[in-house]
């Protein structure tokens, strides 16, 4: 027997591990903790959970459908040949973004796989954070969630403070996440793009050096004058060697300049107006990408920043208002509806997968 949904809902498949085996281990901790979670939230920007249904021992989590997400939404600008996302559509992708993620932060929920591929968007221009497979509660400052898991973010959109091996980090982590989207949304690539270091067979975390690379030749290297508790950092010992056969990192580009040749590059206009993100696009970036977590932008903060009033404009509640463009339907499969509860995040894993722009749907919330 097979689950039919309508096509307004889809459905997310758990299949149990060792399925069969004596040794049948059941569902996953990870497993449990997302079904539990996405049955308390509920919010406009928040993938809405339907029901869960129990069947021949698989769980399904029915929700409710998107027919896009922003990973097939950058993509398509880059097909054929590249062309900008309009600063308005960008902008109201951002704001409701960020009242989903103050609706989860008020919540005690930080999610902590913030990417393109886990933002979906419906046909009605309505912008909904899902994949909660790496969310957690945040009430108990003093237990450590490195203890539950020690890899969390996809490698491009993760902190500073996760990099340099921070054992208790906060919601600050999903701020990090949003600058590295915007910067996305901006010029169609990851600002970020590293090559990700697996673990060893003794599930050892490296420090992903490449990474850290990438942000610091854009950056510059972080301090203890810009970050006063960087030296707390693990890994702070390993900066020092970052520009060992890297020039880049004495001479970064700085993220202005990067701001400003990705509006060029991608064909802004130049002046203040709604057409374009102008300097206030660039002040919540430096908010958002700010080394010291205690620093950065909360999502409460980034969401009365003068980016979403600038030009006298309040932020649609449709992303898509006032566009001609026409975005495909995302691509999906059966095959990626069966999920054994052993590859999801959190569990049997050395590392989490890269987000790219090959136009492969996410691998979570596929149609039933």
């Amino acid at each position: 027997m097979t689950v039919a949904l309508p096509r307004h809902l889809t459905s997310l498949r758990f299949k149990p591990d060792k399925e069969g085996e004596i040794q049948y281990t059941g569902i996953s901790q990870s497993a449990i903790r997302e079904m539990a979670l996405c049955t308390e939230l509920s919010h406009p920007n928040v993938v809405h959970t339907v029901e869960i249904i129990l069947e021949d021992k698989c769980i399904f989590i029915v929700f409710e459908y998107a027919e896009h997400d922003l990973l097939q939404i950058i993509h398509h600008h880059n097909q054929p040949q590249r062309h900008a996302i309009p600063a308005r559509t960008i902008k109201s992708i951002l704001y409701q973004l960020l009242q989903g993620l103050v609706y989860l932060h008020k919540n005690w929920v930080m999610h902590r796989d913030l990417k393109p591929a886990n933002i979906m968007v419906t046909s009605a221009g309505k912008v909904k954070i899902g994949d909660l497979g790496l969310a957690r509660l945040f009430y108990k400052p003093l237990h450590s969630l490195f203890t539950g898991d020690k890899v969390v973010v996809t490698i491009w959109y993760r902190a500073p403070e996760l990099l340099l091996g921070s054992r208790h980090y906060t919601p600050a982590v999903d701020l990090w996440a949003v600058g590295c989207i915007f910067a996305e949304l901006l010029s169609l690539r990851p600002i970020f793009k590293g090559e990700e270091a697996k673990m060893d067979s003794k599930k050892t975390v490296p420090f992903q050096r490449n990474q850290m690379q990438k942000i610091v030749e854009i950056l510059g290297m972080p301090s203890k004058e810009r970050w006063p508790l960087l030296s707390a950092m693990p890994e702070s010992g390993q900066l020092g060697s970052l520009s060992a056969g890297n020039p880049r990192i004495h001479r970064p580009m700085g993220l202005e300049q990067w701001y400003h040749q990705c509006l060029k590059t991608n064909q802004y206009p130049t002046g203040q107006s709604g057409a374009t993100p102008g300097s206030e696009g660039l002040s919540l970036l430096n908010g958002l990408l700010e080394y010291d977590p205690q620093k950065r932008l909360t999502a409460e903060q980034a969401l009365r920043h003068p980016y979403f009033s600038a030009h006298g404009e309040r932020p649609s509640e449709n992303c898509f208002e006032g566009s001609t463009i026409e975005y495909p339907y995302r691509r999906v499969s059966q095959e990626d509806n069966d999920i054994r509860t052993s590859s999801l995040p959190g569990t049997k894993r050395s590392g989490l997968p890269d987000d790219s722009l090959i136009g492969r749907p996410a691998k979570r919330l596929k149609e039933g």
